[in-house]
């Protein structure tokens, strides 16, 4: 990371640390969020379940190709509409909520792996999520605080009266997006040629009767 980088968590790390722990808390929510569910919503799931790991075990689905671009379109509409918020001024509590409702989802998935497949779903998760998520959540959360710091850049500016250029500041929001957006592919690459194949080796390891739903 550059000199400036380093310097810009520094003068943000408040900021990365809610951001962080707001996700983390939206993890825990979705994780206890499955126990909420019905029995027969727990069945439900459970199958659909079983029935993805079966498929992208045996290698039937979409091409790696085709996975890359929609996972990629994804992750960029994801981005712009932190970057569209952030520019709104007022979308910074969606912002907000954005890394709440994307730590819900993960941990959601965490604890239906988990609550289906035991231990062994916790190594499955470990094995089939973390790789592109442990890219795609730290590029999300990064893109986020330069959004909400813009935000809060023309708020100062604007509302407080405080000297400050506007265009640089955007400049600096929008090449930080970009960035991310770079490291959001790598993410996709990852989910496209790499998720497919540990799910294959890693589905016999799961056996149905260790089912907990």
């Amino acid at each position: 990371m550059s000199v400036r980088g380093l310097r810009a968590v520094k003068v943000h790390f408040n900021l990365y640390l809610f951001v962080a722990v707001l996700f983390v808390v939206g993890g825990v929510f979705g994780a206890l969020l499955v126990n909420v569910l019905t029995l027969e919503q727990q069945q439900d799931l459970a199958d659909e379940v079983g029935q993805y790991v079966h498929y992208m075990g045996a290698g039937v689905g979409t091409s790696e190709e085709e996975v890359f671009w929609e996972r990629f379109f994804f992750h960029l509409k994801w981005l712009v509409l932190i970057w569209l918020l952030g520019v709104t001024v007022v979308g910074i509590p969606g912002i907000l909520a954005l890394n709440f409702f994307k730590g819900t989802l993960i941990g959601f998935a965490l604890g239906v792996l988990v609550g289906q497949y035991g231990w062994k779903g916790v190594v499955f998760s470990f094995l089939t999520m973390a790789p592109q998520n442990v890219i795609a959540v730290p590029a999300l959360i990064i893109a986020s605080v330069a959004a909400i710091s813009f935000g809060l850049f023309i708020v100062k500016n604007r509302l407080l009266g405080q000297s400050g250029e506007l265009l640089p500041q955007l400049g600096s929001l929008t090449s930080s997006s970009l960035l991310m957006l770079l490291l959001l592919a790598g993410a996709a690459l990852i989910e496209a040629y790499i998720s497919p194949s540990v799910i294959g080796w890693a589905t016999p390891y799961l056996s149905p009767q260790n089912g907990m739903i």
